[in-house]
C-alpha cells in the first residue's frame, strides 16, 4: 500500500512539473521532494487500493486563488471506460450486417426472377393467359420475402412496399399488354 502511494507521488511530481505551477510556490524552495511541505496537501488515503491506479486515469486541474495562497492542485483517479461494451456493439453490428446482406440479396434475387419470368411472358407473342399463374406464384414467394425483411428490420416498411408495387405494376402492365385484363374507365366525379 505505501509503495503505492510512494509511486503516485513521484508520478505526480512530474506531472506537476509539467503544469509549471507559479502562483506563489517557489519551486527553488519546495525543489519538488517528496517531503515538502507544498505536496503534504497531495497525499492520498491508505485505504485506495493500487488496482485503482493502474486501471484509472488520473486528471490534474489546478485552482486559481487569492495571491497570497498557494495553489491548489486537484488530482482525481477515475477508473478507465470499460472496453468489452464497444467490442460487444461491434460483433454485434457485425453479425446484424451479415444477416441483413442475406435478407437483402434474397430479396433482389426473388425480384429478378419475377421481372425475368415477366420480361420472357412479355416477349412471347402467343402467351396464354394461364401462363401468368407461373409468374403470380413467384411474385407471392416474394412478397413473402420482402414482408419477412420489413418484419426483421431489413428493409423500411415503404422501401417494402414500394418494391411490391413495382412488381404488382409490371404484372398488370403485361396482362394489359396481351389484353388479359382492361382497365375499367375512370369515372369524372364532375
Amino acid at each position: 500500500m505505501a509503495s503505492a502511494a510512494v509511486n503516485c507521488c513521484f508520478s505526480l511530481q512530474s506531472k506537476l512539473k509539467s503544469l509549471s505551477l507559479k502562483n506563489n510556490i517557489n519551486t527553488s524552495s519546495y525543489a519538488l521532494n517528496p517531503n515538502s511541505s507544498a505536496f503534504n496537501t497531495l497525499s492520498f488515503s491508505n485505504n485506495l487500493s493500487h488496482n485503482l491506479f493502474c486501471k484509472g486515469n488520473l486528471s490534474f486541474s489546478t485552482m486559481k486563488q487569492k495571491p497570497n495562497h498557494r495553489a491548489v492542485v486537484i488530482c482525481e483517479a477515475a477508473p478507465k471506460k470499460k472496453a468489452d461494451s464497444a467490442a460487444k456493439r461491434a460483433r454485434q453490428a457485425e453479425k446484424r450486417r451479415i444477416y441483413n446482406k442475406a435478407k437483402k440479396s434474397e430479396v433482389k434475387t426473388r425480384i429478378k426472377k419475377v421481372l425475368e419470368a415477366l420480361d420472357v411472358l412479355r416477349k412471347k407473342p402467343d402467351a396464354e393467359a394461364e401462363e401468368i399463374f407461373s409468374v403470380e406464384k413467384l411474385i407471392a414467394e416474394a412478397y413473402s420475402v420482402i414482408d419477412k425483411a420489413v418484419k426483421v428490420g431489413t428493409l423500411h416498411r415503404n422501401t417494402g412496399a414500394r418494391r411490391k408495387s413495382r412488381l404488382a405494376r409490371r404484372k398488370k402492365a403485361i396482362e394489359i399488354h396481351h389484353g388479359w385484363y382492361t382497365p375499367a374507365p375512370a369515372e369524372n366525379a364532375a
